[in-house]
């Protein structure tokens, strides 16, 4: 027996052109580590209780503004992704809060969702179906009519380097990264006005990345989108980004655009010429942030971060 779904609909969501694009103020997110089934040693209450709990997000306070670009940086379980999760309503915060355009994640949860869009390097499809089957499905969930999409569709994925015999193909027959430029299409197809970026880029060869970065870019010039990008790529951030935080250990340690932050390290390190945005993520992330004492203690900034490092990896032991 067919059943007949009647869509309605969606009210427009009114934007405050008061409100920042997002605002994170006071944002911590915990995780509890299992139980180890063997005790080899006993140690009291309070250190165990600190040794299973982890603070993937650790009071986080920042605000975007409308048409930014912000990109987050950080290594493996600096807690990146976790952000993205609590902002696209994937997760709840243990404290703080987390606005777009003034509504509540939590709260406001969905309202949230109609004005957010988010590209993850975990993206997931139905494989067996063609990229045009699967964006088709997504603009139908977004109330978009098959015959508006379609078009949309076709010119995004060319955009994106993938050619016409490859729009009905099965997504399972394709690599990774073109299965990734599909990702990026569904998330561009709506034109969402907070864009959120999980590592977009994996995967890509560099002129995929490059037309990605593009795309980006006429993103928030012709549609008023704000962006949040995470990634490892500091050329990347750098090229892309109109201001760029460091998070290490859950923490935002390090926000300011590009060149103010290679000013402020060059400084530190005693350089007359700017380092590398490679050099400023070593710097902030290292085991212990180096000062001006510490280079006189060890005679540069380079030996300095060795001994920190070092020390590091002993204590880990």
């Amino acid at each position: 027996m067919a059943i007949n779904v009647d869509i309605q609909p969606a009210v427009p969501v009114v934007i405050d052109d008061t409100k920042d694009a997002v605002v994170i103020d006071g944002l911590t997110k915990l995780f509890k580590k299992p139980r180890p089934l063997i005790r080899w040693r006993k140690k009291n209450a309070e250190q165990k209780a600190e040794k299973r709990e982890v603070r993937a997000v650790d009071n986080v306070t920042i605000t975007i503004k409308r048409q930014e670009i912000v990109g987050i940086l950080g290594s493996n379980g600096s807690g990146k992704s976790t952000l993205i999760r609590i902002l696209s309503t994937l997760l709840i915060p243990d404290s703080g809060r987390v606005t777009i355009f003034g509504y509540d994640v939590v709260k406001d949860e969905r309202t949230v969702q109609r004005l957010i869009n988010r590209v993850s390097v975990e993206a997931s499809f139905f494989k067996k179906l063609s990229p045009m089957e699967n964006l088709i499905y997504a603009a139908r969930l977004y109330n978009m009519p098959g015959d508006e999409a379609r078009p949309k569709i076709r010119s995004i994925l060319g955009r994106l380097g993938i050619k016409p015999d490859r729009i009905g193909a099965p997504l399972e027959n394709m690599s990774r990264g073109m299965q990734q430029k599909v990702a990026i299409a569904r998330a561009f197809l709506t034109a969402p006005i907070v864009l959120l970026l999980d590592e977009p880029t994996t995967g890509l060869d560099p002129r995929s990345k490059i037309d990605v970065q593009t795309f980006v870019r006429e993103l928030r010039d012709e549609h008023d989108a704000t962006i949040l990008i995470t990634t490892h790529d500091m050329d990347e951030a750098e090229a892309l980004c109109d201001r760029v935080a460091i998070i290490d250990q859950g923490r935002i340690v390090a926000l300011g655009d590009a060149l103010e932050l290679k000013r402020a390290v060059a400084d530190i390190m005693g350089r007359s010429e700017l380092v590398t945005m490679h050099e400023v993520f070593m710097h902030y992330t290292a085991a212990h942030l180096i000062t001006e004492a510490d280079i006189e203690r060890y005679g540069s900034w380079e030996k300095a971060f060795e001994a920190f490092e070092a020390q590091r990896e002993d204590d880990e032991e």
